[in-house]
Parts: C-alpha cells; sequence; structure tokens
C-alpha cells in the first residue's frame, strides 16, 4: 500500500475511528486501526466488537493498494506531532508502515489486515432519519441515568422507541426516569431497541453540531448502525425488555410549581455545598404559597434558600438528593420548567411548562 493524503484530514478521521478502538483486550488487533486503500478509496476502521467505527473515503492519492492494521495509538501520537502538511504512507513485504511528512520520517509495524474483524453486516431496509445536532442533544439530555452496574444488562443501555413521527428516548437507574421526544425526518415503521449506553456516549463525540447536518439510523434485530456521512457506526443491541417505563410517570398531582430553572438549579447547588455525601445527606424542600425553602443539614453545617416560584395545591416537605436534580434540571433548555408533586414519598417529574419534550421522574430520599 502506497498512498499521500492531507495530515489534518487524516487525523480528523483517525479521532473518529478512535471511539471504536479497545482499551482492554487479549486480542492485540483491537487496539489498531485498520487502513485499506483500494479501488473504493481510503478508509480507516476500528472494531472493539462491540461498537464499529468505519469512516467514509478520504481524499487521497493511491498509487499502491493494500491494508494494514497499525495500533491506533502510536498512528495518532505520530500523526498528530507531523510537522509538514501532506502525509505519506507505505507499506512493505512485513507490514512495515513508513510514515513521511516533512522532515520527519517513521517506520512502525503493522499487522497483517486479514486479521482484523469484520464489521457486522447491517442491511438498510429499517430506517429513520434526523438531525445529528436533535440526536447529540437527546443523548446528553438522558445518558446521565443510565445505570452504571449490570446486575440489570437493560438498565446500563437507552431505550429508543421510533414511531411513525417521531423518537422516544428514555434512561433508568432505579432511582430517576430521563425522557426526550424530538421529531423525525422520515420513519419507516414502528420499533424499539435497548442502545448500550457506551455505544451512545462515544457516538456523542463524533455527532455533528451542524445545524443541517443528518444521520440515517439502520436497524436489525441485533445491531443498529448510524451513517453519519464521514463515517458509519455499528453497535450490538442490548436484549431484552425495557421497563414498563409509563406507568411510573402520572398526570396527578396535588402540588405543583414553577419556577425559573436557572434560580433552581443555584440554590441547589450552594445549598448541597454543606454535603459531602448526597445520599446521606439530602436538600429538604419546603413548598409553601409563593415559593420554596430549600435547606441541607451535615455535620459540616447548614444551608437555606428560598426560591420564588409560582405554587398551586398543597404545601409539602420532601427531600431528594440534589445532583439529580441538578443534572436533570441542567439537561434542560428552557427558562421555566414546571414540577409536580404528589406526596413525602411519591416521585416528582420535571416537566415543560408547555409541551410534551420531556420528563424527568425524581425519587425522593426519607426525611
Amino acid at each position: 500500500m502506497k498512498l499521500t493524503c492531507n495530515k489534518d484530514l487524516l487525523l480528523q478521521y483517525i479521532n473518529i475511528v478512535n471511539k471504536a478502538v479497545s482499551n482492554r483486550t487479549t486480542l492485540p488487533i483491537l487496539e489498531c486501526i485498520l487502513l485499506t486503500a483500494d479501488e473504493k478509496g481510503f478508509v480507516l476502521t476500528a472494531n472493539d466488537l462491540e461498537i464499529g467505527i468505519k469512516t467514509a473515503p478520504i481524499s487521497a492519492e493511491i498509487t499502491e493498494k493494500g491494508e494494514v492494521a497499525l495500533e491506533a495509538r502510536i498512528l495518532n501520537d505520530i500523526v498528530r506531532r507531523l510537522n509538514g502538511d501532506t502525509v505519506t504512507l507505505e507499506t512493505d513485504e512485513n507490514y512495515a508502515v513508513h510514515i513521511t511528512c516533512g522532515s520527519s520520517q517513521f517506520k512502525i509495524m503493522g499487522q497483517s489486515g486479514e486479521d482484523f474483524p469484520d464489521l457486522p453486516e447491517v442491511k438498510q431496509e429499517q430506517f429513520y432519519t434526523m438531525e445529528q445536532n436533535t440526536l447529540r442533544d437527546m443523548i446528553r439530555q438522558t445518558i446521565f441515568s443510565i445505570a452504571q452496574n449490570d446486575s440489570k444488562p437493560v438498565l446500563t443501555g437507552e431505550l429508543f422507541q421510533w414511531q411513525a413521527e417521531s423518537v422516544n428516548v428514555v434512561s433508568v437507574d432505579g432511582y430517576r426516569i430521563s425522557f426526550r421526544k424530538n421529531p423525525l425526518q422520515h420513519s419507516s415503521g414502528q420499533t424499539e431497541v435497548i442502545v448500550p449506553g457506551k455505544t451512545l456516549s462515544e457516538l456523542h463525540k463524533i455527532l455533528s453540531q451542524e445545524a443541517e447536518s443528518t444521520l440515517s439510523v439502520y436497524l436489525t434485530d441485533k445491531h443498529i448502525l448510524f451513517d453519519l456521512g464521514v463515517a458509519v457506526m455499528v453497535s450490538r443491541l442490548i436484549e431484552g425488555d425495557f421497563i414498563r417505563y409509563e406507568q411510573s410517570f402520572s398526570e396527578d398531582y396535588k402540588t405543583k410549581v414553577v419556577m425559573y430553572r436557572e434560580e433552581l438549579i443555584q440554590a441547589l447547588e450552594r445549598a448541597s455545598l454543606v454535603s459531602r455525601d448526597n445520599r446521606k445527606t439530602p436538600v429538604r424542600m419546603m413548598i409553601r404559597s409563593g415559593g420554596m425553602d430549600i435547606t441541607a443539614r451535615s455535620d459540616m453545617g447548614t444551608a437555606h434558600e428560598t426560591v420564588p416560584g409560582e405554587v398551586e395545591g398543597e404545601e409539602l416537605s420532601i427531600a431528594f438528593n440534589p445532583r439529580y436534580l441538578i443534572e436533570a434540571l441542567r439537561s434542560i433548555e428552557e427558562e421555566q420548567v414546571k414540577i409536580h408533586f404528589i406526596a413525602p414519598l411519591s416521585p416528582c417529574t420535571i416537566l415543560p411548562v408547555e409541551g410534551d419534550a420531556f420528563k424527568y421522574l425524581i425519587l425522593p430520599l426519607r426525611m
């Protein structure tokens, strides 16, 4: 293989496929990036057997076809530090890769590309289209409440409910539920799948923030493929039945509060300063006419905040882990939020003042 391409462009694509390079594996080939130059062009591929990423063809002048697997870390470090604009990659019969750029020359030992695992085949039949920045926001707004252990594997991922005109994304960790809803540009029918949290975390890093950028999503029984244009990401799905989260949300309430979101976040952050352990030292809310009194007490001291708001219904005293409230509120972009309360030991629900774009349910702590 021999080719020449732009150094910055190569580094950009290396950073994309790096998201699927394995850091902990007994198979050294999974720590590599596969470089392929053929009649289709020059592409990079990485695969940790859970996530696989393959780039679109990179603009390059190919003078000799071939493929080689190179350790991702050393390839990234070398290309990032090269002092020229154009890089030449050339392999010999022993899979040694000669890298030349400006005044720099490297010779790095690679491996045969034949040993590199292929990405799973995903038939492009059932597919959905949406804006990349919309999906990026939906991941950011829900991923903080996936379960961190695998005692219930389905909760270590997020539920995607693809519908005729919209998609719902749901995460549950046993203490809270995060729900987001957004429109689709194209839908091929209703279905639902559970996507691993690791996949979504890495996908979030490479999704475009440009308003016009779209992506297509393709599904099979066991895999999901995200086509971003510059690259495709393939991931296994989590098998099993997601919890029936809809039953946890109720439209009933005995107390409703409408407040400015940023004011509530800042009050919760200040009140939680006296607590080293939010689980053992909750913040307590006394909801009364005109607003909410927030207090926190620990061995370090006490804190008290008063937040104004529109209150409808009964007075109520309730306690929460402040981090759960803050994470939910920080994921919301609206200026004001509506919060429904039922009882001191019943979960609260954070909602938009108008519409149904999001719902966050949070369990209280016993005072």
